[in-house]
């Protein structure tokens, strides 16, 4: 399987977008619809303090009747994040945001320094290509041919 570092490296885009847990609510969801992406890390100065999401947005800002001018992201941010090292797979990473029904992971190397994150959609674009790759090599295979690579 893949590693985290490799998902990363083949991502190309390694931005990580943030903000403020003193940010409001209506900046967060500027930035995010500015870079077109459905989460932000929350960043208090160098240290992870939580994630935000359009999820997180809906059901705690629009659904309660909040003001997201006003209401800031510290307020509403999911506190405890769950992160990855380097080293995991996209095996591993699916596992964790399955069981935890999250959709993107902080990806800290082991001295708890931020490096990147991963989507849901990241790893399910690698794992079809993962599964492509084995069955090339199956028909390749079941047919006699040599596989070619390009």
């Amino acid at each position: 399987m893949t590693t985290v570092a490799e998902i990363l490296r083949d991502k190309g885009n390694s931005a990580i977008y943030s903000v403020s847990p003193r940010s409001t609510m209506l900046d967060a969801l500027k930035m995010m619809a500015e870079k077109g992406v459905g989460a932000l890390l929350v960043l208090d100065g160098a240290a992870l303090a939580g994630i935000v999401t359009e999820r997180d947005y809906a059901r705690k800002i629009a659904l309660q009747g909040r003001n997201s001018s006003s209401t800031l992201v510290g307020d509403v941010m999911t506190s405890k994040v769950h992160c990855v090292l380097p080293r995991q797979t996209s095996g591993e990473c699916m596992a964790l945001m399955t069981t935890h029904r999250i959709r993107h992971l902080p990806v800290m190397d082991e001295n708890r320094q931020l490096v990147g994150v991963l989507s849901i959609g990241d790893l399910v674009k690698e794992i079809i290509s993962e599964q492509q790759f084995t069955i090339q090599q199956l028909e390749h295979y079941i047919s006699g041919t040599t596989p070619i690579h390009s």
